[in-house]
């Protein structure tokens, strides 16, 4: 199809200027060669001046990787693992089995051929500094950067940051035109948005569109606060310029939603502001340093806001805190809800994790706490993040057959749960020191099963109250009063609050 409309377009513009066997043109048609006036457009005003000025700033990006010899991870079949087949494929006696076309025992090596991928940058200093996505480069042996003058020229990589989907590449010129940075946190939904890049490699391409919406979590990056806009993004756009209506830098854009692999009208841009403070430290350091205060926190719906007795929904709710970290130093308590910190209002639990991020190590930053009902200012001295490998969890442990359950006859309804022997802390690796009660069975069309409930996970509090085990578990529910039940879990994905309401009866499964 796309063969055929090229081929047709190309053969009407041929024919509109082919003149007739009396020399004389075969069709009259009107000119008008004067540029669109913005004031007396009916269409609106003409973009053409906001991309003149935007253009010469974003480039093509073209990356290829060589030909290299990678591991598959698939297990070997049984047979190849015996020595005598080995060695009747040439491997002598005693050899490891590295030999070509194995790697590490259980593994076959294969040869991945030569790659070539494109994207697009954004030139953010006159002396060569290009902003991109990590996702352009990554892995890449060499980068050449297309200059909108023509120009090509070897880029070298300057520091990568995964954690954003961000990327700092340089090429050796002068007086390069660097774009203009808006501030992004005055973006609002109905701007106005150009979006500049370099899709499908056919070169540089302008779509228009508006922000469609803020503060998008799409892509399970650590830190990812996307505009949303429906300017056309398609493959080969990522690393290019969102700009606003004076051709100022409002994102870069990184992804699109889409089930055909093109653009279908939602596209995803990382904020001018956040790539910005990124590009900053990786232009000067090579990597990006975070702030971390040593918390995990979870968003306040209505049935949590209702249990901690809060009249909004801004702010994080603590679920854990890091042992020995600045929360924990400071004070910081499981419960708490942080409203706001460092002087800027919290909105949720990922906005949280963004403001720490921007606060610079070492740094002493006040905490707005609300805990029953009270407000707290509580200061806590900023420390470095330490990385997702520090703070990681073992995660896909296998759930074995475990001892005999106690079944619970209080408001948690359809749950079974047992002590925390030593055998059940090595089959679920618990925390050293962790308390509480091990849920072994869950019934499928009970109101915990419905809050999120599931074998394997452990109660560490109920209405705000310690379990120490099982009898705990079910002491505790026994002598609820309310149909509704505030627990503290913990599972291999961390800490949360949840709540289950036995005034909803859930639906039963057709």
């Amino acid at each position: 199809m796309l063969a055929t409309g090229l081929i047709a377009a190309s053969g009407l513009a041929w024919a509109a200027n082919a003149l007739n066997n009396d020399g004389k043109n075969a069709v009259t048609v009107k000119v008008d060669d004067k540029p669109v006036v913005s004031a007396n457009s009916p269409l609106g005003p003409s973009y053409a001046p906001i991309v003149k000025r935007v253009a010469p700033s974003v480039v093509r990006v073209e990356v290829s990787e060589r030909a290299k010899t990678v591991a598959v991870d698939n297990q070997l079949p049984p047979f190849l693992n015996n020595p005598g087949f080995r060695e009747f494929f040439g491997e002598q006696p005693g050899q490891s089995g590295r030999g070509p076309g194995s790697g590490r025992r259980g593994q076959l090596l294969q040869q991945q051929p030569a790659q070539e991928g494109l994207g697009s940058g954004v030139i953010v200093s006159a002396d060569g500094y290009i902003l991109t996505n990590n996702h352009v480069v990554q892995g890449a042996d060499t980068i050449k950067v297309a200059l909108n003058d023509g120009r090509e020229l070897t880029a070298k990589v300057v520091g990568t940051d995964p954690q954003s989907d961000l990327a700092v590449i340089k090429v050796d010129a002068k007086n390069l035109p660097a774009i203009t940075f808006a501030d992004s946190e005055k973006v609002e939904v109905g701007d106005r948005v150009l979006a500049v890049g370099n899709p499908f490699g056919i070169g540089q391409t302008v779509t228009s569109g508006m922000v469609s919406g803020l503060n998008r979590a799409t892509m399970g990056l650590a830190y990812e606060d996307f505009i949303q806009t429906d300017a056309a993004i398609n493959p080969g756009n990522s690393g290019g310029a969102l700009v606003d209506g004076e051709g100022r830098l409002v994102g870069i854009n990184t992804a699109i939603l889409s089930r055909s692999g093109g653009s279908n009208g939602i596209g995803f841009a990382i904020p001018g502001n956040l790539a910005r403070s990124v590009m900053e430290q990786l232009a000067a350091n090579g990597k990006v340093v975070r702030g971390f205060v040593g918390v995990s926190v979870q968003d306040i719906n209505p049935e949590l806001a209702e249990q901690f007795k809060l009249t909004a929904r801004e702010g994080a709710l603590i679920a854990e805190v890091t042992p020995d970290g600045p929360a924990a130093k400071a004070g910081i308590k499981g419960g708490d809800v942080i409203t706001s910190i460092g002087g800027k209002l919290v909105k949720d639990g990922r906005h949280l994790r963004l403001v720490v991020a921007n606060v610079a190590p070492g740094k002493k930053v006040t905490a707005e706490v609300v805990r029953e009902g009270r407000t707290l200012n509580i200061d806590i001295n900023v420390t470095e993040w330490p990385g997702e490998k520090s703070l990681a969890r073992t995660n896909g442990r296998g759930r074995g057959e475990l001892g005999a359950d106690t079944d619970d006859t209080g408001t948690l309804n359809g749950v079974g749960v047992a002590d925390l022997d030593q055998q059940t802390r090595r089959e679920f690796d618990l925390p050293k020191g962790m308390r509480g009660a091990l849920v072994t069975s869950v019934e499928p069309e009970s109101a915990s099963a419905a809050a999120g409930l599931q074998p394997g996970d452990v109660i560490l509090e109920i209405n705000r109250k310690a379990v120490s085990g099982a009898e705990d578990a079910v002491k505790f529910t026994e002598k609820t009063e309310s149909k509704k039940t505030l627990l503290r879990v913990w599972n291999q994905r961390g800490v949360r609050f949840v709540v289950v309401d036995e005034t909803v009866t859930p639906a039963a499964s057709s």
